[in-house]
């Protein structure tokens, strides 16, 4: 059985910049026992003095494989943000703990339909389930609404649109919104969601992912909506 606690060595392989403050990092880690999607991963960084940082993040991969996919928002006031989006190298190593959470996670044994909603970079747990809905030819129907500031914050947008046969995309913009978009960028509203989501009827999981102001705001929303407590799990984040 994998020891949750112990830590792995991560080597840095491939790394991919997704926006201008966010980029997706790729480790190979040799004895990783392989993950769900939607778990996430504790990541230590020692300074020399021995000070650590750790912070969790959402794995992009899933599978049995020895490579783990993140992706990494830099914020302005982070400690470890900045470092694994502009500093981190090819050939570096960090600690890895994990796979950890079997709460918030997707597998092609759920029949029920599935409705995501993504604030931000909640959309990167997303991104794993949508890949393993592809790649297992599941013929359940997923959907993701993905509210974001403004387009130049979306991570794998280009992805996104080749998944779009397997997973319908809504794309909602809060603060800008693209040329010739055909309405005003808002904050996402219980109207919003009505008109985006898969009906309470059609018995779906939902799944909410994003900041925690977004994920309370949503999750009173849906309540509102009719969608029953059970059929939602959430995972938010504030970390940096």
């Amino acid at each position: 059985m994998n020891d949750l606690t112990r830590w792995h060595v991560g080597t840095l392989v491939d790394a991919v910049r997704l926006n201008p403050k966010a980029r997706s990092i790729t480790f190979d880690v040799p004895d990783w026992p392989g993950n769900l999607a939607g778990q996430h991963v504790d990541v230590r960084l020692t300074a020399p003095d021995g000070y650590h940082a750790v912070r969790s993040y959402s794995i992009a991969s899933s599978g049995t494989g020895t490579r783990v996919e993140l992706a990494i928002d830099r914020l302005p006031d982070g400690e470890v943000s900045p470092f694994l989006v502009d500093g981190l190298e090819i050939g570096d190593s960090v600690e890895l703990r994990g796979p950890l959470g079997r709460w918030f996670v997707w597998g092609e044994e759920l029949e029920a339909p599935v409705q995501l909603i993504a604030g931000g970079s909640g959309v990167v747990p997303f991104i794993s389930m949508a890949r393993r809905h592809k790649r297992a030819g599941s013929t359940s129907r997923m959907r993701l609404l993905y509210s974001l500031r403004t387009p130049d914050d979306a991570f794998y947008r280009e992805e996104l649109v080749l998944l779009s046969s397997d997973v319908d995309v809504t794309w909602h913009y809060t603060r800008v919104a693209p040329p010739g978009w055909g309405s005003e960028p808002r904050r996402l509203s219980e109207a919003d969601l009505a008109s985006a989501l898969l009906p309470p009827a059609d018995e779906a999981r939902l799944y909410v992912c994003g900041p925690t102001g977004f994920v309370e705001t949503v999750n009173l929303a849906l309540a509102d909506l009719g969608y029953p407590t059970e059929a939602i799990r959430t995972e938010r984040f504030g970390g940096v």
